[in-house]
This record gives structure tokens, C-alpha cells and sequence, in this order.
């Protein structure tokens, strides 16, 4: 049952919840854009190349939250002043995780999962090195997963590479449902983010 559902029941529950997401949350996407366009100069969405599956790199979609001259492809949490970086409602965004939101239309068109690790920069080296060790890596990325609600950015990349290699070795209907409503839990206690270096 579970090679089952990771073969083909996985991708069309996606399908399903990403296509019922973006249909409740139009209004709000749309707010969030205008609101955005309003705040700063800028486009609304934010793209930059991360690692899919099988390490393919794949485009992310996540609405911005920092000015356009703000470093790309480093880690926020690396930044040693990310407030100097980060919009008014770019910070509300990040605090609620409402900048995520964009990557229903990457789990749609098949990039991204719901439940799966997170998806590295391409120079995050190191953790995608821990990854490959634990077969994390073979896995589409995902809007959250089991190192996402243990702990998120306060994790060191070993903690996070072992937390998706247990989530890769333990696919299944039951473990993405729970981890989805996990996620939700921690949303709301706004639970394990961090802006800079620590």
C-alpha cells in the first residue's frame, strides 16, 4: 500500500488539496499581491532555483518579502541583518508563512509535494550532502515536512538531513495527513522560524 500511494496517490492528493487551496485562497492571494505592490517597488512574486527531486533544479515561486537589492541565493536565516532587508508586509508574511503560499502552483504543475523536505538552495552543499546520505534527496520537495514542525530553522543541517531521511523511509497517507495538520499547529504558534544568523 505505501509503494502504491508513493507512486500515485501521492501526487493526485496533491493535486487535489493544492487545486481546492488556491480556489479558497484566490481572494487572499489577490490581497496579499496588491498589498505587496503597494508596500515596495518590486515584483509580487519571488523566484529563485532550488533542488527537486533527484537534485533537478526547479524554479520556486514564494511572494517577496525583502527589497529586490537583498542577496538572492543565501539562506535568510544566514543574513547578519535581515530586518535591513525585509518589507512591512514582508515581515507579517514571513511571521504567518503566508509568503509560502505561491508554492501550490509549484505542487500543481509537479515540482513540489505538500508534505516532503524542504527544497535547498542549489549552494547549499552541505545539506544536500546529508541528503543524499539518507536518501532525503530522491523525494519531491515540500510545501512543509517532518523537519519543518520539529523544529524549522533552529535545526543544524545534520538534524534537518536525519528528520527528512526518517520522513523518506516512512512515507504514507497517514504520516503526510498528520505532519499537514502538524504544520497548521505550528503556523498558528508561529513555532521554529528565525531571521539571521544565530
Amino acid at each position: 500500500m505505501r509503494r502504491l500511494y508513493n507512486k500515485f496517490l501521492k501526487r493526485w492528493k496533491d493535486i487535489i488539496l493544492a487545486v481546492i487551496a488556491i480556489i479558497l485562497l484566490a481572494p487572499l492571494l489577490m490581497l496579499i499581491a496588491v498589498s505587496i505592490k503597494l508596500d515596495s517597488k518590486g515584483p509580487v512574486l519571488f523566484k529563485q532555483q532550488r533542488v527537486g527531486a533527484d537534485k533537478a533544479l526547479f524554479t520556486i515561486f514564494k511572494f517577496r518579502t525583502m527589497c529586490v537589492d537583498t542577496p538572492k541565493d543565501m539562506p535568510t536565516h544566514l543574513l547578519t541583518s535581515p530586518d535591513a532587508h525585509i518589507t512591512r508586509i514582508g515581515r507579517f508574511l514571513r511571521k504567518t508563512s503566508l509568503d509560502e503560499l505561491p508554492q501550490l502552483f509549484n505542487i500543481f504543475e509537479g515540482s513540489m509535494s505538500i508534505i516532503g523536505p524542504r527544497p535547498a538552495l542549489y549552494n547549499q552543499a552541505d545539506l544536500i550532502e546529508k541528503r543524499d546520505e539518507v536518501g532525503a534527496n530522491d523525494l519531491k520537495p515540500g510545501l512543509s515536512g517532518l523537519a519543518q514542525v520539529m523544529g524549522r530553522d533552529t535545526l543544524s543541517i545534520e538534524d534537518k538531513a536525519k528528520l527528512d531521511g526518517l520522513y523518506s523511509q516512512n512515507v504514507s497517507f497517514g504520516t503526510d495527513i498528520k505532519l499537514i495538520f502538524n504544520t497548521v499547529q505550528k503556523i498558528i504558534k508561529r513555532d521554529g522560524i528565525q531571521e539571521g544568523a544565530s
